[in-house]
């Protein structure tokens, strides 16, 4: 076998190859006598077909056969012996194949050279110090009263801030009116569209009011931004909300406190540990962000745009658990998706940084730590660990799985060896 490399680029190779004609013509010999034993062929006893006429007859699926079984092993050895680990499938082009001549073609494959993530005690990051304020204390235990409000009917009075208006609500629109029935528009809500807390304020039960709501050019919803659109509104009801004591009773009442002091201890135990992960998050990434850096070559595309269509496939199940059809979302697909870009290539050069510090520092996964991933997913999601393994090795996730975990023991490792210091948040 004749091979011609060429070098396109730091990750880009291509590699023309030429497959012997007695190799060639011997696995379509071979395959020729595999269609003869099957083939039905007017005024031929099965298995007695001539090679000739099974290789005129079927000689298209006989060549398809050829190229798919020649074609990946001839590359697979081509990288083997020049030592080109390919990071995607390669692209295959020009095949020419007959009978009697060699088979030529050309493979282009994309991979990652040899490069040095560097000493990881040159590494520096700032860790915020997990302090909490009793400010923040208080803003958790409001918001907590504020999942435990109650609404009552208001009748003395029309609508004021604060008030919860039950109205139905009719939106004139290009394909006509818009309705609703008993929506719940709280007054000074940061969702409500700009001026229409004013229209409503003053009404009350049993109120009809017909108005126009001239949205700013820079609205955020773009569809609505410099459109003036008219509402009609009929008020049914008026609810006040009613927040509860901030006492010990509310504690109780939560569940598993028996006073408003153990209630602020146990607000304030959970603020610092969930301050103290976001510095460690903060620590990570800007360790993360280093190590991409370093990462001084064209980054392969093919690994790029596997990580932008990740993002959006997360995405779009995110949007799925919210209930949310994403053909209706009104997102555009393509904005979005070209948006991860720059962060996606962040990401997979970090990825590329954390396999060759793996490489370097003889980092493995045992099976006893998969075993124990699967375990801990298994408990997270309410499955048994077989039903987890049986999805993981069905979609081939195993070897996907043992890379995560080997990049996860490389931040460890850069962690205990890069220079952290504290600093005020």
């Amino acid at each position: 076998m004749k091979t011609e490399f060429t070098d396109v680029s730091e990750t880009r190779k291509t590699v023309a190859i030429e497959i012997p004609r007695d190799v060639v013509d011997a696995e379509i010999n071979r395959i020729a006598r595999d269609y003869s034993r099957q083939a039905r062929v007017p005024g031929f006893r099965p298995g007695k077909v001539p090679a000739t006429v099974v290789k005129q007859r079927y000689r298209e699926q006989i060549l398809h056969d050829v190229m798919h079984g020649l074609i990946p092993r001839a590359v697979s050895d081509a990288l083997q012996e020049r030592g080109i680990e390919p990071v995607d499938t390669p692209d295959i082009r020009d095949v020419a194949l007959a009978e009697g001549r060699p088979l030529t073609f050309t493979a282009a494959v994309e991979t990652v050279p040899p490069f040095d993530p560097g000493d990881l005690a040159t590494l520096l990051a700032a860790r915020p110090l997990a302090t909490v304020t009793d400010e923040a204390v208080d803003r958790t235990l409001e918001r907590l009263r504020e999942r435990g409000a109650t609404f009552e009917s208001v009748e003395d009075r029309p609508a004021a801030e604060g008030d919860t208006v039950v109205a139905d609500l009719v939106r004139e629109g290009p394909e006509g009116p818009d309705r609703h029935e008993n929506v719940s528009i709280e007054l000074g809500s940061a969702a409500n569209p700009p001026g229409f807390d004013a229209e409503l304020t003053g009404l009350r039960p049993g109120d009809d009011k017909r108005f126009t709501i001239h949205f700013p050019d820079d609205y955020t919803v773009k569809e609505m931004a410099g459109s003036d659109v008219s509402y009609g509104v009929t008020v049914k009801e008026l609810r006040r909300k009613v927040l509860p004591a901030l006492d010990d009773e509310f504690a109780k009442d939560l569940g598993e406190f028996d006073s408003l002091a153990a209630l602020r201890d146990r607000v304030r135990a959970d603020l610092a540990a969930e301050a103290a992960e976001q510095a460690e998050r903060q620590v990570r990434g800007e360790l993360l962000a280093q190590l991409a850096r370093r990462v001084t070559f064209e980054i392969p595309s093919s690994l790029v745009e596997r990580e932008m269509d990740r993002r959006l496939e997360d995405f779009v199940r995110h949007l799925a658990q919210q209930q949310v059809d994403p053909r209706e979302a009104g997102v555009d697909w393509g904005q979005l998706r070209e948006a991860q870009r720059e962060s996606a290539r962040a990401s997979v050069a970090s990825a590329l940084a954390l396999d060759e510090i793996a490489r370097r520092e003889g980092l493995t996964i045992l099976p006893e730590e998969i075993d124990r991933e699967i375990e801990q997913f298994a408990a997270r999601s309410g499955r048994t660990p077989a039903a987890v393994r049986a999805q993981i090795e069905k979609e081939g996730g195993t070897a996907a799985l043992a890379a995560r975990l080997r990049r996860e023991k490389a931040v460890d490792l850069a962690l205990s060896r890069a220079s952290i210091t504290e600093q005020e948040a």
